[in-house]
This record gives structure tokens, C-alpha cells and sequence, in this order.
């Protein structure tokens, strides 16, 4: 009787361990994913370039935009972006120039006609003190503004004017940027002088 029993737990062990090896072969269902719905991709409107409104009046690039109430000079390229910023002063009176001696900026669409050395060149601010030496900086890049020769944008012996209503009607630039600007413009170069807002 022992003999029988022993014979039948072993059999029940013995199928029991085949059940379990069955069982570790199989391999598990995995539940059904969702279906990845693809989103059509939204198209960006395009963005007009800073000056494109400007590019009809540029016959040559990079060309120049004075911002008045900003008190920013850019250089732009051909695509209406911007290259370059500085900053700059512009004249203590608002509005745009008239006559000669009104301390006003000019405004509208104007060329360089000439790019003088400005080195040694004085000017009398008619502040008490006298005539300063080179008044202009290194650089004066002469504007065509009709009767009125003497505009431009130029260096300043006074870096702490920019960003300032300080000019007697020209664009003011610390030296090392007036430098900078005449490496990359040339007689002919267009300068577009905004108005003021005050206008």
C-alpha cells in the first residue's frame, strides 16, 4: 500500500513540475495597444522680416535704419533683418529737421555721399566750452539731406550721450561703433531715418 502511494505522489509531482515548465513557455498576452491617431502638422504664418516694409526704397544692401524713438541704428540686409544694432543719440528737439540751426534729426530716405576722416576736426557745442576736439570722432559719413550739408552720422567725444536727445541734428555713435559701421557701408549706402512719435 505504501508502495502505491509513493508511486502516485511522485506522479503528481511529476506533473505538476510539467505544468509549471508548459506555463513558463508560453508567452503572456500583451493587451491591444491604441492606434497612434497622427496630427496633420499646423503651418506657422509667416512672419514679416523687422523692415521688409522698407527693402522697396533700398536699391543696394546692407542698408541703415535710424530709429528715432529708439535711439537705435540698424544695419540691414537684403531679407529685411537685422545684422547689426547700435545704439546712438539723435537731436534734442522732436519732429523733423526744417532749417538749418533748429536742432531737429532729419527724417526720410537719404544716401552717404561721403565718408570723411573726421580725426582733428573741432566744433563749438556752444556749451561755454569752447571748440572740441575731434567733435566727430574718427568717422563722419555725410548724409544728401537737401540744403543742408553738414549731417551725418558720426563718434562723439561724449560716449555717455548715447541713448539721449543730446545732438545739434546729427546721429551720434560711440567711437568704436562708428568704426564698426563705416567697415560695412560705402558712399551710396541708403539710410532711412524714422519719424518720431511724438510727430
Amino acid at each position: 500500500m505504501k508502495k502505491v502511494l509513493t508511486i502516485a505522489l511522485l506522479w503528481v509531482l511529476t506533473m505538476a513540475l510539467a505544468g509549471s515548465k508548459c506555463a513558463s513557455r508560453q508567452t503572456p498576452q500583451q493587451p491591444p495597444q491604441p492606434e497612434e491617431v497622427s496630427q496633420p502638422m499646423q503651418e506657422e504664418e509667416p512672419q514679416p522680416a523687422p523692415f521688409a516694409e522698407y527693402l522697396s526704397q533700398v536699391d543696394s544692401y546692407p542698408f541703415v535704419v535710424v530709429d528715432k524713438p529708439a535711439l537705435v541704428l540698424y544695419l540691414v540686409g537684403a531679407d529685411g533683418n537685422v545684422i547689426k544694432q547700435w545704439g546712438v543719440a539723435c537731436a534734442e528737439n522732436y519732429g523733423p529737421k526744417q532749417r538749418r540751426g533748429d536742432h531737429k534729426t532729419p527724417e526720410g530716405t537719404f544716401k552717404i555721399n561721403q565718408l570723411l576722416y573726421a580725426i582733428g576736426i573741432p566744433h563749438d557745442f556752444h556749451d561755454g566750452k569752447g571748440p572740441i576736439k575731434d567733435a566727430y570722432g574718427p568717422w563722419f559719413l555725410r548724409l544728401d539731406v537737401p540744403g543742408i550739408r553738414d549731417i551725418g552720422i558720426h563718434g562723439t567725444p561724449f560716449p555717455e550721450s548715447i541713448g539721449t536727445r543730446a545732438t545739434e541734428g546729427c546721429i551720434r555713435m560711440r567711437n568704436e561703433d562708428i568704426v564698426d559701421l563705416k567697415e560695412r557701408v560705402e558712399v551710396g549706402t541708403t539710410v532711412i531715418i524714422l519719424p518720431d512719435k511724438q510727430d
